[in-house]
């Protein structure tokens, strides 16, 4: 009866096994020992640091988030390079690197004005100072003025911060005496002077330029036009000077945020080697452009998995950033709380960012 019995029950299994579906190949990771690491050839995690006031504390707490890939900003021009040498080195000896540091200071020539080539040769000069440095990207913005003051917290589940906007709030603000009024036109002719001169620089220094869309994306930003605010734009800016070292920073939030395909339009900047740095984020879009609230990366519009799918399929291996944590009672209680954005977060919002973003990433490497 034993004997009988057994032989009974693995019949019975066997025939289970062969009605359930396979797994596919991929889903089996095709051999691949869990877990899925991040390396030289797939996509990086990346945060942010402050230059200035980083700490080997700071350093520590971002490590144990398992980040070996940062960002920061410079803003003083040209850059020292006997001083980024030394940072790079403090965050190697980490066991981290620095990826991207955004290049800022250069007023004149987003404006058109007098003092923009010598602005420009700072900028190229720093460039050159990242070439030898070994850093790979270079991050810059080019509003004519950001709109933030359409910026307001909403309060989202458990009464968490997001981040809202609306354009009707501020779209008549006046032009601000300092930077004056810059037409559409104008604009995009001091980026293509600016980027005439700086891309073959960077070129020749192995360095690749990214450049941030406008966010928000608002049609007029007190009575300025921005170059960066609709996906045409995105389009003509890496059409001016064709070259891998003239890219983008993709960023699907905002993709989401002018009401475009976040899948297709990654797509169509990797098929042309566009996308130098990516953030990654989730936003719920009222009306594209001007009404919006940037959410948790669990309940935005924006497929999180399909875009990772995407990054991973078409073989970006840069950092990504995922960006704008949400504001969290356990950050907000915090004396020293200081979110970048209303309704946003900070240690404990970038933590829940960090483990979602990298689950995305090892199941879309799982999967392909």
């Amino acid at each position: 009866m034993k004997s009988s019995f057994s032989r009974r029950r693995a019949i019975q299994a066997a025939g289970i096994l062969a009605a359930a579906p396979r797994l596919p190949v991929s889903a089996q990771t095709r051999g691949r020992t869990w877990p899925l690491q991040e390396g030289p050839g797939t996509p990086k995690l990346c945060l942010d640091i402050a230059w200035n006031t980083f700490t080997e504390r700071d350093l520590r707490r971002i490590r144990q988030l398992g980040i070996t890939h940062l960002l920061s900003g410079w803003g003083r021009i040209p850059w020292d390079e006997a001083e980024l040498r030394a940072k790079m080195d403090r965050i190697r000896k980490a066991g981290m690197s620095l990826d991207n540091l955004m290049i800022a200071g250069f007023p004149n020539t987003i404006y058109g004005r007098p003092g923009r080539d010598e602005e420009i040769e700072k900028v190229i000069q720093s460039i050159r100072v990242a070439g030898r440095c070994g850093l790979p990207v270079v991050e810059y913005n080019f509003y004519a003025y950001r709109l933030v003051e359409g910026y307001y917290e909403e309060l989202g589940r458990g009464g968490a911060g997001l981040t809202a906007y609306t354009y009707d709030r501020v779209k008549d603000l006046p032009p601000r005496p300092e930077i004056g009024v810059h037409s559409l036109d104008e604009m995009w002719k001091n980026i293509t002077y600016f980027l005439k001169a700086v891309i073959p620089e960077a070129e020749k220094a192995g360095v690749r330029m990214a450049l941030h869309p406008n966010d928000p994306p608002v049609p007029l930003s007190r009575g300025s036009g921005q170059i960066m605010a609709t996906l045409e734009g995105w389009k003509k800016l890496v059409s001016i000077v064709p070259s891998p070292s003239n890219g983008i920073t993709y960023d699907c939030g905002v993709t989401k945020e002018l009401g475009e395909d976040p899948v297709e339009v990654f797509r169509y900047f990797m098929q042309r080697k566009a996308i130098n740095h990516m953030h990654y984020r989730n936003v719920r879009v009222r009306k594209p452009y001007v009404d919006y609230t940037e959410v948790f990366a669990d309940e935005g519009e924006v497929d999180m998995f399909a875009v990772m799918k995407e990054v991973v399929r078409l073989g970006y291996t840069g950092i990504i950033y995922p960006e704008h944590p949400r504001g969290l009672d356990i950050d907000r209680e915090r004396p020293d709380f200081k979110p970048y954005y209303p309704g946003g977060g900070t240690y404990a919002g970038y933590a829940y960012n960090v483990g979602y973003t990298r689950a995305m990433l090892q199941a879309a490497m799982a999967s392909l």
